[in-house]
């Protein structure tokens, strides 16, 4: 019977996982307006979902981190309890996020139900050590890499363009004003007339690009180029993402890894079609607005350093590391929402030590 609830709990935090994570890689395709809403996330499920087949290839070490393995003793990664305490912490943790529309982290989050459930479990005994170096520094230094490479891949790529001469255009907006004019002493309308003047456009203005790169249209270019890349970002974060699930599932002897992934692959692909759209919305349009060529430096520095990770089995968080790189274009442009951005980082803060309560509670219930 626990190993059933053991099952369900990891198809939870997929889900939730899926809902919350899968629109990060598609986001600067559709805050950009270079594809609707609908186009952008059955993009980010496919690419997803062939991310996390190749998982089972290439993440085996992050299946063995997120198992437990070394921050607690082998007996204890053993126990179904643990593992299932770790899963529905994280899955509520996740869930809840995503109904407030809150990119939050699923990698954090499972940080903080290992910590809470193997502190409730064995107490002072719990490595503390090794969690700090083989998770929380990589989780706190990645969004900070990813900010300032975008900074600086955006000042070259923008460089790049200049010298190519591809310019950009973008618009003014003009609107006719009525001007009327008054008698002073009597305050009495006397003459009026209309008047074109410019203003702050109300709407968004959609930006192209002029000029060819190698005989194609530079607007098709680089269009194409960030659909790409947003395919990239997201299968580096199903790549990323499912090992860390499947490696509570370990202890289900008659579950092979790659059926686990599969099952992790499609209920999170299910949660992505499901449940994305509030997320989504406010990662995409309320961190920063952004044009086409922006959102191809955004996912190029995000794709490279999740799919480097997880090669290398560090437990980086797309979500960080996506937020980070969106956030670095809007330094340059200075149009950065700071009332969004310390809103994410409070639920960043926040996001740890709830999954270490949530998890905690659930094993004592458990247990």
């Amino acid at each position: 019977m626990i190993y059933i609830l053991l099952f369900l709990a990891a198809c939870f935090l997929s889900f939730s996982n899926g809902a919350n994570d899968n629109f990060k890689g598609v986001a600067t395709l559709y805050g950009s307006g270079t594809t609707a809403f609908r186009t952008a996330i059955n993009w980010a499920t496919l690419t997803t979902f062939v991310g996390a087949v190749a998982a089972i290839f290439l993440a085996e070490t992050l299946v063995k981190n997120f198992s437990g393995k070394g921050l607690v003793p082998n007996d204890l990664i053993q126990n179904p309890i643990f593992a299932t305490s770790i899963a529905l912490g994280a899955a509520i943790t996740v869930f809840l996020a995503t109904k407030i529309g809150m990119p939050i982290s699923t990698t954090h989050s499972l940080v903080g139900a290992l910590v809470g459930t193997g502190i409730m479990a064995i107490g002072a005994d719990f490595n503390f050590g090794k969690l700090s170096k083989a998770f929380l520094i990589p989780l706190i230094v990645s969004p900070l890499i990813a900010g300032l490479l975008s900074y600086l891949a955006y000042l070259i790529f923008r460089n790049f363009r200049k010298k190519l001469g591809i310019t950009r255009n973008s618009c003014i907006c003009l609107e006719e004003a009525t001007v009327i004019l008054k008698e002073t002493q009597t305050n009495v309308p006397i003459e009026s007339h209309r008047s074109i003047q410019l203003s702050k456009c109300k709407k968004k203005c959609d930006e192209s690009y002029n000029g060819r790169i190698v005989g194609i249209s530079a607007e098709k270019a680089v269009n194409t180029l960030h659909f790409i890349s947003a395919g990239v970002v997201s299968f580096a974060r199903g790549l990323n993402d499912t090992p860390k699930i499947v490696g509570l599932l370990l202890i289900i002897n008659a579950l092979e890894i790659k059926w686990g992934m599969i099952a992790v692959a499609i209920t999170m692909a299910i949660g992505g079609m499901l449940n994305a759209r509030k997320v989504g919305i406010n990662i995409s349009k309320k961190i920063t607005p952004m044009n086409s060529g922006q959102g191809v430096t955004s996912n190029l520095v995000t794709g490279l350093l999740v799919t480097t990770a997880s090669v290398h089995g560090l437990p980086v968080s797309t979500t960080h590391v996506s937020v980070g790189s969106i956030f670095g274009i809007g330094t340059i442009t200075k149009k950065s929402n700071h009332t969004m951005i310390k809103k994410i980082l409070m639920s960043w803060v926040l996001t740890l030590p709830v999954a270490a309560l949530f998890s905690a509670m659930v094993f004592y219930i458990l247990k």
